[in-house]
């Protein structure tokens, strides 16, 4: 029986990553149906940078996946509903606001403190991360429309190449689970977000339990020395594991039951992390490509937006990985949120509820109304305004 029983732990993890890929299925199709029209929405309110910003951490946080919202951003560009000026910000709030389903996930070890302190950590350099690129990458952008004008020799010279579409590997195999979870529940998002988040507790806790068993020893040396290895291999590792499952989201929240578990550290699974960050530009992008082969100037600042979020997301691990100082920020700042939650469980979804959601609606309540663009006096931005419409000024 002894020889089974590896074979029988292999099966067992597949059944419980599944079960886990379909939680994550159903929590982000939940909010989809809860919040999809509202986040469309949101996405034509405003050309202020500031608004923008939050307004994309909000739609991403209620839509749970920045490359929905990036395509979302991208298609409204190309329809004239929105400028490059007004979209790049709101790109950048999508890659912080994408970072809280494994935050989410992290709360499935909350029962466990070590294990929990632990996996926040996991779940949240993601988040802090990101908050470091914006804050270095939205002053510049706002004062020197840097991204936008690399983005706009990119997307000169490759609007000629057309689209592809990528086979979701994931999505095929729990699509239709999903689907019929849904139709059970007769479309009620809060029901599905429910089903969900029971369904990602039960899955977390098999994964830890079986990770451990199946990666002590050797196993456990391979993983740190090959996927979260050398740093430019993890990154490269988890911009090719994103573009394949066309989800940071998943990539990344596979980390945090490896981190609870005590099997791979933080600092480990950073570059990995990052690689993900910019693997999940890819949706957007192809779908920007797809729009500008016409050629005409609302499909070409669609592409330009996909290329402002692929440089800003490069711009952000060429600045902070390299540098060992810089790189131990967000290293830092999760661990010590994840001692801190530790402590009390509580700060955990105080911190979730403010950054993703408080925080985001009322900077976006209380500035909506300021006259604030970007690049006033800029010539160099792709022309894509609507001049009928006062609230989207024209440079």
């Amino acid at each position: 029986m002894e020889r089974f029983k590896v074979p029988a732990q292999v099966l067992g993890l597949i059944a419980v990553l599944l079960l886990f890929f379909i939680s994550l299925e159903l929590m982000g199709d939940s909010f989809k149906l809860m919040g999809s029209g509202f986040a469309d929405s949101l996405l034509k309110t405003t050309s202020n940078p500031f608004v923008g910003l939050f307004i994309g951490i909000l739609a991403t946080s209620m839509v749970q996946s920045s490359s929905t919202v990036t395509a979302m951003v991208v298609g409204v560009v190309a329809g004239g509903g929105l400028t490059v000026a007004g979209a790049i910000p709101i790109v950048m709030g999508a890659n912080v606001g994408t970072s809280v389903t494994n935050t989410i996930v992290s709360l499935g070890h909350i029962t466990r403190k070590d294990e929990f302190e632990r996996a926040m950590g996991a779940a949240t350099v993601h988040d802090f991360f990101n908050l470091i690129a914006v804050a270095i990458f939205f002053p510049v952008e706002l004062t020197t429309g840097f991204l936008s004008k690399a983005a706009r020799g990119l997307a000169t010279g490759l609007s000629d190449m057309g689209g592809a579409e990528l086979l979701n590997p994931v999505t095929v195999i729990t699509q239709p689970v999903a689907d019929v979870v849904i139709s059970f529940a007769a479309d009620n998002g809060i029901v599905i977000l429910g089903i969900g988040v029971v369904l990602l507790f039960v899955s977390l806790r098999y994964l830890v339990v079986l990770l451990r068993l199946l990666l002590l020893g050797r196993s456990e040396r391979i993983i740190n020395k090959y996927l979260f290895g050398p740093a430019p291999l993890a990154l490269l590792f988890g911009v090719l594991v994103t573009i394949m499952v066309q989800s940071s989201s998943i990539t990344t929240s596979i980390t945090v039951p490896l981190v609870g578990a005590g099997i791979v550290t933080v600092a480990r699974i950073f570059p990995f992390v990052l690689g993900a960050n910019i693997g999940t530009t890819v949706t957007a992008l192809l779908a920007a490509l797809v729009l500008a082969g016409g050629g005409d100037a609302e499909g070409m600042a669609a592409l330009q937006v996909a290329f402002a979020h692929l440089c800003f997301n490069i711009g952000g691990v060429l600045l902070v990985l390299p540098v060992r100082q810089l790189r131990q920020i967000p290293i830092w700042m999760a661990e010590n949120l994840g001692s801190l939650v530790a402590k009390n469980r509580a700060y955990a979804f105080g911190y979730i509820a403010a950054i993703f959601f408080l925080l985001p609606l009322l900077v976006i309540f209380a500035t909506r109304n300021l006259d604030t663009s970007f690049y006033e006096n800029d010539p160099v931005e792709l022309q894509n305004s609507r001049p009928n419409n006062p609230s989207v000024p024209t440079p």
